[in-house]
This record gives structure tokens, sequence and C-alpha cells, in this order.
């Protein structure tokens, strides 16, 4: 019997060290995708660094609770799946939406974005957050626009000037 209580607590130590090395936790409710649709879901959040589990919900309610999340509970009811997304906290909610959009049976319950427990619809709005690369890709665009626009204008009175003196 006492293995079977350390199975248990290794595995709770199992799941709150996911916890707490992730960035953005999903839960949503799997039941009824068929094999072939869990396979392709499991290939998007592994292509995108997502680590997708399932735990029983007694062990993943008592690592949430032991890490201070203590209104996970109400999300940790019947089967759960768990999405721990470690580099980019919006790649699991944004994953699991749309994979969701095509295969209904998915629901998303909620999760743990920073630290901070979200509801479903706030999963939903952090799902439409662009992925980290494109948002670095859109902030060093702006801030090359000024400078690039600064270069033209630099050569354009360059070429105003010799134009002046070859005249």
């Amino acid at each position: 019997m006492s293995k079977s209580i350390d199975e248990k607590k290794a595995k709770v130590e199992e799941i709150k060290e996911k916890m707490q090395k992730s960035q953005g936790i999903i839960f949503s409710k799997y039941q009824g995708l068929t094999v072939e649709e869990d396979t392709e879901l499991r290939k998007n959040l592994r292509e995108a660094g997502v680590e997708y589990k399932v735990y029983k919900n007694t062990l993943s309610r008592l690592a949430a609770k032991e890490l201070g999340f203590d209104d996970a509970e109400k999300i940790l009811k019947g089967p759960i799946s768990i999405a721990f997304g470690y580099d980019d906290p919006t790649a699991p909610a944004r994953i699991l939406n749309n994979y969701a959009k095509d295969h209904k049976v998915l629901e998303l319950q909620g999760g743990i974005v920073d630290g901070e427990l979200f509801d479903v619809d706030r999963i939903k709005q952090l799902a439409t957050i662009p992925p980290k690369e494109v948002l670095i890709g859109k902030l060093l665009g702006s801030l090359q626009a000024p400078v690039s626009n600064f270069v033209y204008v630099l050569d354009a009175i360059s070429r105003k000037k010799e134009e002046s003196q070859e005249a």
C-alpha cells in the first residue's frame, strides 16, 4: 500500500514541477476525440513545444492546491487534459482553441497563465495573441520604420544638394 502512496506522491510532485515551469497551462475536456484526432492534436502541440498530458484529477488538484491554485478545483472535474506551455504562454491556448473550432468535442475549461487562474473567456482572448516571434517581428518592424524613413529623407536631401551643385 505504501508503494501506491509513494507513486501518487511522486506523480503529484511531477505535476507540480511541470506547473511551476510552465508559463501557460490550459485545461481541456478531450473526451470524444478519436485516436486520429488526438494524435493530430498532440503532434500540433509537440511542434509548438507544448507538453500535453492526462493525469488523474485528484492528483492534479493536489498539485494545484499545493501551488496555491485552490480555484483550479472547479476546473478539474471529469476527464481533463493539461497542456503545458514552457516557452510561449499563448501557444497552448492558441493551438487548443483553433483545434476546438473544428473538433467541437474538445472543450477549453480554463487555465493558469503566469501564475494567474484564467477562465474560458480569458483563455479564448489569450488564444488570439500571435506567437512571441510574430510579436517580436512586429516590434522590430515598428522600431525600424522611423530609422528607415530618416535614412530616406537624408538620402533625398543629399541627392538634392548634389543636383543643385551640378547645376
